[in-house]
């Protein structure tokens, strides 16, 4: 790992896509691109990020489902509706909402 760039986001937080319309609360956080080579190639190419920067384990939803992404910094960006996340598995991390963010139940810290 080289340089890595600090984590502009926190676990709990919630954010948004800058392109897609989904928002999610993040559980986890890599400080580099930890993924395959086949996932980060099915990003559009005007949109695809660069390896050397943080990336983030969201709980994700949008107006249809839900699910687990995995999404680069550069590509997010705080979500400030003040709306909470309604994420079927959001409990499994995090026990309380509290001024826009998720407080965790480990107290996960990276």
């Amino acid at each position: 790992m080289k340089n890595s760039k600090k984590a502009t986001f926190n676990i709990g937080q919630i954010v948004k896509h800058k392109y897609y319309p989904f928002r999610g609360v993040v559980f986890d956080i890599d400080p580099e691109y930890a993924n395959t080579e086949e996932y980060l190639m099915s990003i559009p190419q005007k949109i695809r990020p660069t390896k050397d920067q943080p990336f983030y384990h969201l709980l994700a939803e949008n107006s249809e489902t839900e699910y687990i992404a995995y999404v680069s910094e550069q590509n997010l960006e705080l979500d400030d509706s003040d709306e909470p996340i309604t994420h079927d598995e959001l409990y499994n991390f995090f026990d309380e909402y509290v001024d826009g963010s998720y407080k965790s139940i480990r107290n996960l810290k990276h």
